[in-house]
C-alpha cells in the first residue's frame, strides 16, 4: 500500500511511522526549502521513502525569492525526487495573497515540466469561496502540462475537470471519510479508475475512525477501504488499482 502524500518530517517519529500496516511506498512532500531537504533526508535514509520538493502556498509571502527557487531548483535534480510541489492557491489560510501564489505556482509547473515530473497542487477556499478552486482550474487548463496530482480534492466540480482534462491524477485523503463530505465522495465517484490516488497528508486530517487524532501514513488503510466500498470494489482491488496509480504517476522502482 502506498502512501501518495505525507509529511514525515512533521511526525515525532519518522522512522517508525514508516513501518506501519505494511507500507510499500510514501511520498513525503517538501512544503518549503526547508521541509523539502528534510523530506529529501528521509527518502535517501529508508528505501521506502520518496520525496517531493516545493513551496506551499501559505509560505509563498514568506519565502519566495531567487535564493528559494534556486535552491529547490537544485534539490529538484536528486535522484529520489519524484514530485515538483506541493504548490497551488490557497485562500483559506492566506486570504488576499493570491497573485504572489499564483506567480510561485506558474514558476513550478515549469519547474515540474523542464523535469519531466508531476507537481502536486494544493487547493483551498475561504469559507463559502471558490476563488481559489476557480484560480487553479485556470492555471492547470492555461498550463498544458499532463503530469500533475490533485492533492487532496476538495471536491469542487471545475477544479475537478480541469485536472481530469489536463491528464492529471487526483488524490483523496481523510477528509473522504467524514460524514458531511458529500462532495467529495461525489468526486471520488467520478474520477476514472486509473486516475485515483489515496494519501493521508499526514498529520493532518486523519480519517474516520481515527478523526481528532494525528494522522500517521499507516491510516492511509482505512480511506482505501472508504474508497472500495465506495465505488463497489473489494479493498485488495482498490489497493492494487491505487498502488499501481502512484507507481506509474510517480514513476517508482519496484
Amino acid at each position: 500500500m502506498i502512501d501518495t502524500h505525507c509529511h514525515l518530517d512533521y511526525l515525532e517519529d519518522p522512522a517508525s511511522a514508516r513501518f506501519e500496516l505494511g507500507l510499500s511506498a510514501m511520498i513525503c512532500v517538501g512544503a518549503n526549502v526547508q521541509h523539502a531537504r528534510s523530506a529529501l533526508a528521509l527518502a535517501e535514509q529508508y528505501p521506502e521513502v520518496w520525496a517531493s520538493v516545493g513551496l506551499h502556498p501559505t509560505d509563498v509571502a514568506q519565502e519566495d525569492s531567487p535564493e528559494t527557487r534556486a535552491d529547490l531548483e537544485a534539490l529538484s535534480l536528486m535522484p529520489k525526487v519524484v514530485a515538483i510541489g506541493e504548490t497551488g492557491l490557497d485562500d483559506y489560510w492566506a486570504h488576499d495573497q493570491l497573485e504572489v501564489q499564483r506567480s510561485a505556482f506558474e514558476w513550478q509547473l515549469d519547474l515540474a515540466r523542464r523535469r519531466d515530473m508531476p507537481v502536486i497542487v494544493h487547493t483551498r477556499d475561504a469559507a463559502g469561496g471558490e476563488r481559489a478552486s476557480l484560480g487553479c482550474a485556470e492555471i492547470i487548463a492555461a498550463s498544458g502540462w499532463s503530469k500533475g496530482i490533485l492533492h487532496c480534492c476538495n471536491g469542487h466540480a471545475g477544479l475537478l475537470r480541469a485536472a481530469l482534462d489536463a491528464g492529471w491524477h487526483v488524490s483523496f485523503a481523510g477528509n473522504l471519510t467524514y460524514k458531511n463530505a458529500h462532495a467529495i465522495q461525489e468526486a471520488a465517484c467520478y474520477v476514472p479508475l486509473e486516475r485515483l490516488l489515496v494519501e493521508t497528508d499526514a498529520p493532518f486530517l486523519a480519517p474516520v475512525p481515527k478523526r481528532g487524532k494525528p494522522n500517521r501514513p499507516g491510516y492511509v488503510r482505512y480511506t482505501l477501504q472508504f474508497l472500495a466500498k465506495l465505488r463497489g470494489l473489494s479493498e485488495e482491488a482498490m489497493q492494487q488499482q491505487t498502488d499501481a496509480n502512484a507507481r506509474s504517476v510517480y514513476r517508482l522502482m519496484e
